[in-house]
């Protein structure tokens, strides 16, 4: 397993910048074994992510146990900083699978894409960021948020259509009831805060857990909990690339469906051990601190069916933000076969 940092230059917003004409396509088709490959056998696969989070701990899970590699997968794992880069990456052949919310997807397909990207895996069915204060409050509730400034997220994605989601469940107006700061660049909000800026943000692990453990800040509420069961986080391939090398996405969601098993069936102090390469920096008891968090709010799915419900509640929460006029077809952003597969043959199904 390689994995390397990586930023994407994508200017301007969200669905301009994922319906530009990136399409280069890559492919090429080799016949897997579904046991152990040698590393001359092995078929490289370049994964962009979002971001690098223990939120996504089945898939470090995944490498760090060599399930892609027993797949006959040479996995180089790219983080892109935001779902608009990783978007990009994938869609200019940078990356052949990318991992990001999935309105990502939506957004290419209403653009015209003719090769656009299809989800073939769903991992995170809650949202993965908390809401931080700058006091204790046990007694938090959203409506102490009226009048405050926040900061949030990229208009257009998950993180922040999620939370003015969670705000109107709440009987709070976005725009009218509170301040949304969303001119912080993603992953720089929690330093803004520790500089004084805000008096809450919207944090991923380990930047929430960091706050407290600084004394800067204190996590209130979970948002995951708040919204909800969400298609929050999948994996997605161009339709060409899934079309010419369905034996590499079905590799690919097997080692997947044997991470999140092994996540779902062990203690997150056994979690932390197999991932603590992936967060070297992240203290053992901090990083057991954060997937106890994240196991407990039933993060993570029994298997990787990115399902029709959840894709229309996907829909609903984009059209609520404004971000989508009309409802899109699930049978052409969505492809199940694979997770179904993996699922069958894990005995989930």
């Amino acid at each position: 397993m390689k994995k390397k940092l990586m930023v994407f230059s994508c200017p301007g917003k969200v669905k301009t910048s994922l319906c530009l004409g990136l399409v280069t396509v890559m492919t090429a088709v080799f016949a897997l074994g579904c046991g152990k490959a040698s590393d001359t056998d092995s078929k490289k696969v370049v994964l962009n992510e979002v971001a690098h989070s223990v939120f996504y701990a089945p898939m470090y899970v995944a490498l760090e146990n060599g399930y892609f590699t027993e797949e006959g997968l040479d996995v180089e794992l790219v983080t892109g900083f935001g779902a608009d880069k990783t978007m990009t990456a994938l869609l200019s052949g940078e990356a052949d699978i990318g991992f990001m919310g999935p309105e990502s997807t939506i957004y290419t397909y209403q653009g015209g894409m003719e090769d656009y990207a299809v989800n073939f895996a769903q991992l995170t069915q809650r949202a993965g960021n908390f809401l931080v204060g700058r006091t204790p409050d046990e007694a938090f509730t959203f409506e102490k948020l009226k009048g405050a400034v926040v900061l949030g997220g990229r208009a257009g994605g998950m993180p922040q259509m999620v939370f003015e989601y969670i705000l109107k469940k709440n009987g709070i107006d976005p725009t009218a009831d509170l301040t949304i700061d969303q001119s912080i660049d993603f992953g720089a909000t929690a330093a803004a805060f520790s500089g004084g800026q805000g008096e809450y943000t919207v944090e991923f692990e380990p930047h929430a857990t960091a706050l407290e453990e600084k004394g800067d800040g204190y996590v209130l509420t979970s948002l995951g909990e708040a919204s909800g069961y969400v298609p929050y986080t999948a994996f997605s391939a161009r339709k060409s690339y899934i079309a010419e090398n369905p034996e590499v996405i079905a590799a690919f969601t097997r080692a997947l469906q044997k991470g999140m098993e092994y996540v779902n069936s062990h203690t997150p102090a056994e979690v932390a051990s197999v991932i603590k390469p992936q967060f070297e920096e992240t203290a053992d008891a901090t990083l057991e601190t954060i997937i106890s968090r994240y196991a407990g709010q039933d993060t993570w799915k029994a298997d990787l069916i990115f399902s029709e419900d959840a894709f229309a509640l996907l829909q609903d929460i984009l059209m609520d933000a404004g971000e989508l006029d009309a409802l899109l077809p699930y049978e052409e952003l969505v492809n199940t076969e694979f997770a179904s597969q993996a699922a069958s043959g894990s005995g989930q199904k």
